[in-house]
């Protein structure tokens, strides 16, 4: 450890003098408190230190000890169903308002440990020395680190062990049950697949049109009020992942108390037990302070990742990366960077990249198949859709879910757009759905695109010259656009119905609206008298209708009822 001492206090920026040898990105203790701060520049002597904690009666002089390690996560048993701040330091019994301090050791605590080794065995990086709770939904495996092979010199027999204590010795390295990981260098894999495997979110609008794979990366930006959070949410309830890491970057402390207790009411589908007890919950609320932000979404990626490492999928959420980048920008003023578009750092491209290039498809050192996928909310100021966050996020992810205002205002949800959202990976996800048995996916997701479009080019012709003066053909291409919207886009996220949508109900839906589209076309109708059909059976289906039977069997009366108009 090196000491020095305060020279200025800018805000979150502290200007140290006398650290000596310090490194980039050293964790550094401020003052009497001890508040945790970053080491992100050194020039003639004087370190740049970004603190992490309100520096407000923190003063020229005092000390500043750096740590010699960089910002590490505790990793470890306790995780899952657990609530953390942007250091992942644990917020459960902390008060209401945290004091400023050091990153105190959390007490030890005992866990069930059961060894998957013998001494004597040879094992190489990633390799499983034993599990804790193996009863569990998801065990929690004890990995040999990265960096370390041999042969195992000792491990401990089955029985309640401490997580500060030794369990396992491979290679003459002490093998504990916590361990700790810098948050800025990513964790290594064996290498990165080309598999693709769709993310099902239940969420028709992304699973039908703009489907994500796991180990991809997408967008979500929208104006204030498009739903974003909703449907992130909604994501971190029913997407099909083991586990989920929630960050909340700067948004609001109700928004984060919202999800926490659902997560926690929440019975999982998958497992019987709670929702919670695959999440990590990581708030950094905009109340709290501001340049924690930078470190939150950094420490959930490598939350995701050490879950990564044991085999296991997992999806990081964050909500929103706007604020992330505004945190950025504030500590760039303060330290006189020069500004580039709209006051953002120059870096702001290179920040984003790196957090988003933590997403993928891996092999694990260990030899298992897993992934970590990452879906980041974008808050434009105004709805702005060319502001540089959103610009720049756009290049670095797979998908781009853009919420539309006038769906949202419409009180359509999820308001996503068809018109300026993609999937980058959608055909090979359709391939992938074809080998599994879902050869008509590609097809129906073509079809339901092409209604839509054609849909819209109707809509604004219809706006100048109103709808009566379009033909028949046209009249019934738009009715055929609002069928797709409302009988299969458009969603009750509050319905124990239609909250999750499984693939084959989707499919029941999308093939019902289709054939009853279809019907209207060659009926040989009048479309005023379609217009005046009543659609409420199909329209409803979604809400009412839990089975893809019962969905087909509305599909069959209402194709019966118009063909009785003719």
């Amino acid at each position: 450890m090196t000491a020095g001492r305060v020279g200025r206090v800018s805000g979150p920026l502290v200007e140290v003098d006398g650290l000596g040898d310090v490194a980039m990105f050293e964790l550094v203790a401020l003052g009497s408190a001890g508040l945790p701060g970053e080491v992100t520049a050194v020039r003639d002597g004087v370190a740049s230190v970004q603190a992490y904690e309100y520096t407000g009666g923190l003063r020229p002089g005092e000390p500043a000890v750096g740590q010699g390690h960089p910002l590490s996560a505790r990793l470890g048993p306790g995780l899952l169903g657990a609530v953390f701040d942007g250091l992942l330091r644990p917020l459960s019994g902390a008060p209401t308002w945290l004091a400023p301090g050091a990153m105190p050791t959390p007490a030890a605590r005992s866990w069930r440990f059961e060894p998957t080794v013998r001494t004597g065995d040879r094992v190489a990086a990633g390799a499983d020395v034993g599990v804790v709770d193996p009863d569990s939904p998801l065990p929690h495996r004890v990995l040999v680190p990265p960096g370390v092979h041999g042969v195992v010199e000792m491990v401990r027999p089955a029985g309640p062990r401490r997580d500060d204590e030794p369990i396992a010795r491979v290679g003459g390295v002490d093998i504990r049950l916590i361990s700790e990981w810098p948050v800025r260098t990513p964790r290594p894999c064996l290498r990165r697949t080309d598999d693709v495997e769709p993310l099902r979110t239940g969420q028709r609008a992304v699973d039908l049109l703009f489907p994500i794979a796991k180990g991809g990366s997408a967008a979500v930006p929208g104006g204030f009020g498009t739903g974003k959070t909703m449907l992130l949410q909604q994501i971190a309830k029913w997407c099909d992942a083991d586990v989920i890491v929630y960050v909340g970057c700067g948004e609001r402390g109700n928004e984060m108390a919202e999800v926490v207790a659902d997560l926690f009411e929440l019975a999982d589908p998958r497992t019987g037990g709670r929702l919670a007890d695959r999440t990590v919950v990581i708030a950094n609320t905009s109340n709290m302070p501001m340049m924690a932000r930078q470190a939150s979404v950094h420490t959930g990626i490598t939350v995701a990742e050490y879950f990564r490492d044991m085999g296991y999928h997992a999806v990081v959420i964050a909500d929103s990366t706007s604020r992330w980048a505004e945190a950025l920008r504030e500590f760039a003023s303060r330290t006189g960077a020069l500004p580039a578009e709209e006051g953002y750092p120059a870096d702001l491209a290179s920040a984003l990249a790196s957090f988003y290039e933590r997403a993928g498809a891996v092999v694990t050192l260990g030899g298992r198949a897993a992934s970590v996928t990452v879906v980041g909310a974008v808050s434009p100021p105004s709805g702005d859709m060319t502001e540089p966050v959103t610009t720049y996020t756009e290049r670095f992810t797979r998908c781009r879910w853009t919420l539309d205002r006038d769906l949202a205002y419409a009180r359509h949800y999820p308001a996503v757009s068809w018109s300026s959202s993609f999937a980058r990976d959608a055909v090979a996800i359709g391939a992938r759905r074809a080998a599994a048995g879902q050869a008509g996916w590609t097809a129906r997701r073509a079809l339901l695109v092409d209604v839509l479009a054609e849909a819209d080019r109707l809509a604004g012709l219809a706006e100048l010259v109103g709808v009566a003066a379009l033909p028949d053909r046209e009249r019934v291409a738009m009715l055929a656009g609002r069928l797709v919207r409302e009988a299969v886009l458009q969603q009750n996220s509050l319905s124990p119905v239609d909250a999750y949508c499984a693939d084959d109900r989707a499919d029941a839906l999308v093939e019902s609206t289709v054939d009853v589209i279809e019907r209207c076309r060659t009926a040989g109708v009048a479309a005023e008298a379609l217009e005046r059909f009543d659609f409420g059976p199909l329209l409803r289906a979604r809400e009412e209708a839990a089975t893809p039977a019962e969905v087909l069997a509305r599909r069959d009366d209402l194709l019966a009822r118009i063909g009785e108009l003719s």
